[in-house]
């Protein structure tokens, strides 16, 4: 047990990390400490890197430079933008992914049914997951992430593809993960890192902003400071939806 008064460790630390795709810098020298329980938005125009930040954050991508450091005690899972679905029922999809953690089948249909029912699918558990509607997929991600109880939740503009309804639907339930703890107990609640460029969503869900600009770090602010100081030019354009 960690003494009282110590600082906590850091869930991750990137020191001076650099991606790149062949002649492409995706992200250039990214210095960033996030802590357990922090809700950190990723944002900034296209091709700044989030996504690339994202799948470097999860093990999916690595950096040709500069060092990462991760807590791997703690359990990860990650929803992406258009979350792949298997042919097979919502159900099920959920099933396989605790199955691949040594769950044992039986146990996996059933714990798989009621991470549906938290999402509110529990009415369409035998239907395939490939004929639902964009909302229902990004739903049943999140269940099939929530069903493996982490630690950590990453998500790559969760509702970017969905209709005003469904995105209030899948940021209600954002919400709701980010307040729950995962796997390691009360004393570790849910750390939350997420890409958007709906800034309403990021005022209502995150405690920390990152702006991201061509692969670099631009801003990391608590997220009043960065609705409401000063910014850098680039930043403060992004804010007035002068860049997307």
């Amino acid at each position: 047990m960690r003494a009282p008064g110590t600082v906590a460790a850091p869930w991750v630390e990137l020191n001076g990390v650099t991606v790149r795709y062949g002649r492409v810098q995706a992200l250039t020298d990214v210095h960033l400490i996030v802590q357990p329980g922090e809700r950190v938005a990723l944002v900034g125009a296209n091709g700044s890197g989030k996504s690339t930040l994202l799948r470097v954050l999860h093990g999916l991508a690595d950096a040709q430079g500069g060092g990462l450091h991760c807590d791997s005690a703690l359990r990860q899972a990650m929803v992406f933008q258009r979350p792949h679905m298997l042919r097979t029922s919502a159900q099920n999809n959920v099933a396989l992914a605790l199955w691949l953690r040594g769950v044992r089948w039986r146990t996996a249909r059933s714990q798989a049914l009621a991470a549906l029912a938290r999402v509110g699918l529990a009415d369409i558990a035998g239907q395939n997951a490939r004929t639902l509607s964009g909302g229902q997929q990004q739903r049943l991600a999140l269940a099939r992430a929530w069903a493996l109880r982490p630690d950590v939740l990453l998500l790559d503009e969760p509702t970017a593809s969905l209709d005003p309804h469904a995105k209030r639907e899948v940021e209600a339930l954002m919400a709701d993960f980010a307040d729950s703890h995962g796997s390691a107990g009360p004393a570790h609640p849910v750390t939350m890192v997420f890409s958007s460029h709906n800034l309403g969503q990021v005022k209502r869900l995150a405690s920390r902003v990152i702006y991201l600009e061509h692969g670099r770090l631009v801003a990391d602010l608590p997220v009043h400071d960065f609705f409401n100081g000063p910014l850098p030019e680039a930043a403060r354009l992004f804010v007035k939806g002068e860049l997307g």
